[in-house]
C-alpha cells in the first residue's frame, strides 16, 4: 500500500493530494521602520500613512478636522514698578478675584443651624412623655454651637472682603453670602432658644 504524500510534498510520489507547487518565494526581510502593506519610498524606508495627523486633527482622509483651541487673550499689566539701576521692571499681574471660603462656610453653617432648631422644635413638641425637653435641650446646645460659628464665620468673611489686596495679592469677594451667613446663624440661633423654651413649658404643663 503505497502512503498519501502530504500537500507540498513530492510531486513524484502518488496519492491522492495535488502536486505543490515547484518552489515557493522566498521570504522578504521587512525593513527597519516599515508599515506592512505600504511600498517602500525613494531612498530606502517606508512613507507615513496617508491620513497624518495635521493641525487640530486628522486630515479628510482620516477624519474630520478640528480647529486648535483659541488662544487666551494676554492680560494688560495691573502695575509695572521700575528697578532702580537696571533697565527692567516688576510686572505686576491682575489676579482674578476668588469667592471667599469663609463666607461659603459662614452661609453653609447658617443653614445648618436653621436645621437644627427646626428639629429642636419637633423633638420638644412631639417627645413630651419620653423626655423631650432633654432632647431638645441637648439639640438646642448643638445647633448654637453652630450658630455662632457661623455668625464668626461670617464677620471673618467680611473682614477679610474689605480687606485692601494690592497686587499681586488675591482678591476676594461673597459679601452678600457672608451676610446671609451672619443672618442664617443668628436666626437658627433663635429658633433653638425658642424650641427650648417651649420645650420646657410642654414638659411642665
Amino acid at each position: 500500500m503505497t502512503e498519501p504524500a502530504p500537500p507540498g510534498g513530492d510531486p513524484t510520489r502518488g496519492g491522492p493530494y495535488p502536486p505543490g507547487p515547484a518552489s515557493a518565494p522566498a521570504h522578504q526581510p521587512v525593513p527597519y521602520g516599515a508599515y506592512p502593506g505600504n511600498r517602500p519610498a525613494h531612498g530606502g524606508g517606508w512613507p507615513a500613512p496617508a491620513s497624518a495627523p495635521g493641525h487640530g486633527g486628522w486630515g479628510p482622509h482620516g477624519g474630520p478636522a478640528f480647529p486648535p483651541p483659541p488662544a487666551e487673550a494676554p492680560r494688560p499689566p495691573k502695575r509695572v514698578d521700575a528697578v532702580p539701576g537696571t533697565p527692567f521692571g516688576v510686572v505686576h499681574l491682575d489676579v482674578p478675584p476668588v469667592t471667599s471660603g469663609l463666607a461659603i462656610g459662614s452661609l453653609v453653617a447658617g443653614i445648618a443651624a436653621i436645621g437644627v432648631s427646626l428639629l429642636v422644635l419637633c423633638v420638644g413638641l412631639a417627645g413630651r412623655n419620653v423626655g423631650g425637653a432633654w432632647a431638645a435641650g441637648a439639640f438646642t446646645v448643638l445647633g448654637g454651637l453652630i450658630g455662632v460659628g457661623a455668625v464668626v464665620a461670617g464677620l471673618l468673611a467680611r473682614r477679610q472682603i474689605r480687606r485692601p489686596a494690592p497686587p499681586p495679592s488675591v482678591r476676594f469677594t461673597g459679601a452678600r453670602l457672608a451676610v446671609a451667613g451672619i443672618s442664617c446663624g443668628a436666626v437658627g440661633v433663635l429658633f433653638g432658644l425658642i424650641g427650648l423654651a417651649l420645650a420646657l413649658v410642654v414638659q411642665i404643663t
